[in-house]
Formats: structure tokens, sequence, C-alpha cells
């Protein structure tokens, strides 16, 4: 049998080798900092974490083209996990054995669209899932991550200071998430969660340059285009 044809594999860079991690699915974490709940106003920090999905090709390492169907692009700056290794129903004090490594990322968000669809009380989808919507920086390996769960990350536009948060902040550590996402999912390599974003989030456009910073890791650039959403590859 032959397959009519092959979708490229989306795959993001390894520091300090010459390998790349293939991309087999993306989970988000949603309202993982008390001050981003209070700030969106919804929900309660004492909710146990709830998790969505993005397509594969969401990943991108480069320029964003600017989506169709929304006014309102945001920017949310993220710590990403890379899974290396499978896990089912995986205990808290196992959890991070299952981590290849972390990046930098940002969980583009189309906020008037999200906020259609929350007052519809439907999927977030249209607001979350769209092309290019989940830029990843290069994953740096666990062992060279240092103390990632003190690490400090901050995002910038243009060179001006949006979100700084200790990730000690987070409600639920990269354990917890890793663990409560396994009793629902088989983890397996190629998997790359997006464990949430704190307070400052907000729009941006065609000629906007964001970055992330996460101390230990490598930056994720990225800038804001105009094009296709499908030049973004």
């Amino acid at each position: 049998m032959t397959l009519l044809f092959a979708p490229p594999t989306v795959s993001v860079p390894i520091m300090g080798t010459d390998e790349r991690f293939p991309v087999r699915r993306i989970y988000c974490v949603g309202r993982n900092y008390v001050d981003h709940i209070q700030e969106m106003k919804e929900g309660d920090e004492r909710d146990d974490p709830f998790f969505f999905q993005k397509p594969t090709d969401a990943v991108v390492t480069g320029d964003v083209p600017y989506p169709p169907g929304t006014e309102d692009l945001q920017f949310e700056g993220e710590l990403v996990v890379a899974i290396g290794a499978p896990g089912v129903d995986v205990p808290v004090a196992r959890a991070t054995e299952l981590v290849l490594g972390y990046a930098a990322g940002i969980d583009l968000t189309r906020r008037d669209r999200q906020r259609h669809c929350r007052a519809r009380q439907v999927s977030w989808e249209a607001g979350k899932s769209f092309d290019a919507s989940a830029p990843c920086g290069p994953i740096t390996l666990r062992a060279g991550a240092g103390d990632i769960d003190g690490a400090t990350l901050t995002l910038t536009t243009n060179g001006q200071v949006r979100q700084r948060t200790s990730l000690t902040l987070m409600i639920w550590n990269v354990a917890e998430i890793i663990a409560h996402l396994s009793r629902d999912y088989r983890l397996m390599p190629g998997d790359l969660i997006y464990t949430g974003t704190p307070a400052g989030v907000g729009a941006v456009g065609p000629g906007d340059q964001v970055r992330v910073d996460i101390d230990g890791l490598e930056p994720l650039c990225i800038t804001i285009t105009e094009g296709d959403t499908h030049a973004a590859q």
C-alpha cells in the first residue's frame, strides 16, 4: 500500500545537537497563573487544570503572518515542556522523568474569537487552534536547563516588557501538569505542553517583534508579518 501523500513533519531544533524534535501533539494549559485568572475575570485558582489542544502544524519557529478572522491577536508567553518518554497515569514524583527538555513559547490567541466562543458556550478552537498559533523556541535538554521551576519568564514586544513572572507562581508546576494530563491521555515522545501564561497579555499587529526569555533557555523571537498564514512554515 502506498500513501496518497505524506504530510510534512513539523519539528523543533534541539540545542547542542544536530537532531530535531518531531512534534506529535500540542497540549495547552488554561488559566495556570492567579494574576492571569484575575486579569481575564474568569475561573477560580482552586480549579483543577484544564487542557486544550492545537494542531501539530500550529508550531512555527520563525515569523508569524497575522491570521485572518480577527482584529485582536494577542500574545501569551509560556514555558513549553517537550516530552521524550511515554507515560500514562504518571505520579507527580516521577512525572519529570518523561521530560526531554524545555523551550520558550507563545500561545497566540484570536481573543475576539475566543470571547465570542465563550459567550456562545462552545469550544475555544476558533480562538486558539489556528495556523501558526504556537511559536516555539529551540529545546534545551532537561539536564542543561537548570532550575526551571524557579526560572523567570519575560516577554517583550518591540523591546518593551509586557509580561514578567517567576515560574514558581504557576498554580500547577511542571510535574503536576504532566501527572494531571497523563490521567486523560497517553503522553508520548513528540508531545509539547504549553504550561499557561501570566498576566500582561496584549495585542500585536504586523511589524511587531515579540521575544520570550526564560532563564536557562534559548530565547524565542518572532515578528508578526502581513501575508498568507500558510507561509509561516
